[in-house]
């Protein structure tokens, strides 16, 4: 998984290409994801009431993984992410992200 909930990515395509934002949902089946304030659609609400004015609700909608990139938190450039395993004392592996660019990792 190269995109977690909580990441800053980057818009690469689409109608809010170069923008940035906070990843608020992945779901890894669809290879979909949804950022803070991009990609936003407006649904408008009737009223549920008499006398209750009706709204305009806007959210997130989803963007496809392969359109965004993630800015690495060390150098602050919009990288690939790549991953590498360590092997501790005891003999546990661990896998960590990596930023292409300048080999810092960014869990």
């Amino acid at each position: 998984m190269n995109i977690k909930k909580g990441d800053k990515v980057k818009v690469m395509s689409g109608k809010d290409k170069g923008k940035t934002g906070k990843v608020l949902q992945v779901f890894l089946s669809e290879n979909r994801i949804s950022v803070e304030g991009l990609n936003l659609l407006i649904k408008h609400m009737r009223p549920k009431r008499q006398g209750e004015k009706g709204q305009r609700i806007e959210f997130p909608a989803w963007i496809n993984m392969s359109n965004v990139m993630i800015i690495c938190p060390k150098c602050g450039k919009a990288t690939r992410v790549g991953t590498q395993t360590t092997a501790n004392d005891k003999g546990e592996k661990r896998k960590y992200r990596i930023c292409r660019k300048c080999k810092q990792t960014i869990d």
